[in-house]
């Protein structure tokens, strides 16, 4: 038939024209551009490299504190037991939350869900550091504290003001026991100001004092 022979014609004048390099390149080109889209396209459909950074900055920012935890977060602080009334006390300030391990330990346990421990941690830390008194100990510890917990790297950031940043850059100079005191303080008040009242109404807390209730009036 006319058809087969045309047909025929075609494969013969294909296969005695080879595909030139450029050919190739554009048609490679072409094929790859759906896994390496220009960052510019007008879509959002495309799968660029600007986009898989910043969905793999996200992503680690959405780390909970589980998993920071197993980076190397310390434990918990070993304490007794909370009585029933060291529970209720908890109610009245948030200094006395702060003042005893069992409360700092239900406090944390409460800011990780909220996935602010690191708050806790850095106040932890800077108590540790104002009981240190040989500087060579005291300047790493420092270090540490400033890697760990202001440096805008670490995934354990705390939120600090500009003006408590500028203190904290110059404190490093020297560093001291009291390198960190303006953003230990003011990381006590956030934490008393926002988390505390959350912290008052939640499960944690509640089951807890309910346990302790229920204790004390069987005995």
């Amino acid at each position: 038939p006319m058809g087969s022979e045309r047909t025929e014609i075609r494969k013969r004048q294909m296969a005695a024209t080879p595909e030139s390099p450029g050919t190739a390149q554009a048609q490679l080109s072409t094929g790859n551009r759906g896994s390496n889209a220009c960052c510019f396209c007008w879509c959002c459909c495309c799968s660029c490299s600007c986009l898989t950074v910043r969905n793999q900055e996200e992503e680690r920012a959405r780390r909970t504190s589980h998993e920071l935890q197993a980076e190397g977060i310390p434990n918990c602080e070993e304490s007794p037991a909370p009585t029933l009334e060291e529970v209720n006390a908890w109610a009245q300030s948030f200094d006395k939350l702060m003042l005893t391990p069992a409360g700092r330990n239900a406090f944390r346990e409460f800011l990780r869900t909220e996935f602010s421990e690191e708050n806790m941690l850095f106040w932890m830390a800077c108590e540790e550091l104002k009981q240190e008194s040989n500087k060579s100990v005291i300047e790493e510890k420092a270090r540490l504290i400033y890697e760990d917990y202001i440096s805008i790297l670490s995934p354990k950031e705390v939120s600090l003001d500009s003006r408590v940043r500028e203190v904290i850059n110059r404190n490093m100079l020297e560093p001291s026991q009291h390198t960190f005191d303006d953003a230990q303080l003011q990381i006590y008040t956030l934490m008393h100001r926002d988390s505390y009242p959350r912290f008052m109404n939640s499960a944690i807390y509640k089951d807890l004092l309910q346990s302790l209730s229920e204790k004390s009036i069987e005995a």
